[in-house]
């Protein structure tokens, strides 16, 4: 049966990494609004402060829905490409941006990433289902570019806004299909485009 797998990116995090801003409280509260009534089978979380406390305050607006924190929603590199994977014009941009994650934090993403794959993608089994995942950045990126049949090193350079929501759905005989993406329309204008490279910005 068909999944419906609902995406977001914590709300604005507080200065000092112990959980939301005020403005991330306000983002998750209306993204938790906007989500009442899905009939959501659970709602996954990372192990962070920001993702943890984003998800609490969805799961207010979703009574009796279960809030399950997992290592596979974290924040983590999910795959560093060879240099000869990336278009020339882009290799030395993109591996600067790597070059702090360690070894030992590749082969730990890598796998958390190919375990993102097998948990949250592809048809449920004998009903349709919604699940939310409240995540960071990266694995948004990942999960996207995995639904598009995309290379694996092209999760760099998508970007999920603060509480933005991405929705695919995984139908049986079917490609996947990314319903909508970083969508803000749940956010009043002063809460959006949170945690966007500002260069990027279309008011830029």
């Amino acid at each position: 049966m068909t999944r419906n797998l609902y995406l977001t990116r914590h709300g604005e995090a507080a200065p000092d990494g112990s959980g939301l801003s005020e403005n991330g409280r306000r983002q998750a509260a209306l993204l938790g609004e906007r989500l009442r009534g899905v009939p959501f089978t659970a709602v996954h979380h990372g192990p962070l402060p920001r993702a943890a406390e984003t998800a609490r305050l969805i799961g207010e607006r979703l009574p009796g829905v279960p809030l399950r924190e997992s290592e596979v929603a974290g924040d983590y590199v999910p795959y560093v490409p060879d240099k000869e994977e990336l278009a020339p014009e882009h290799a030395d941009r993109l591996l600067r941006f790597l070059s702090q994650t360690t070894e030992e934090e590749a082969v730990q993403g890598a796998a958390l990433a190919r375990e993102a794959l097998e948990l949250f993608t592809g048809p449920a089994g004998e009903t349709t289902r919604h699940e939310l995942v409240v995540t960071h950045n990266f694995l948004i990126g990942w999960l996207v570019r995995a639904a598009m049949d995309a290379p694996a090193w092209r999760w760099l350079g998508l970007n999920h806004c603060n509480a933005a929501l991405t929705v695919i759905r995984y139908t049986p005989d079917r490609p996947a299909s990314v319903l909508f993406y970083n969508d803000m329309s749940h956010l009043p204008a002063d809460l959006r485009w949170t945690g966007f490279p500002p260069e990027l910005r279309p008011e830029s």
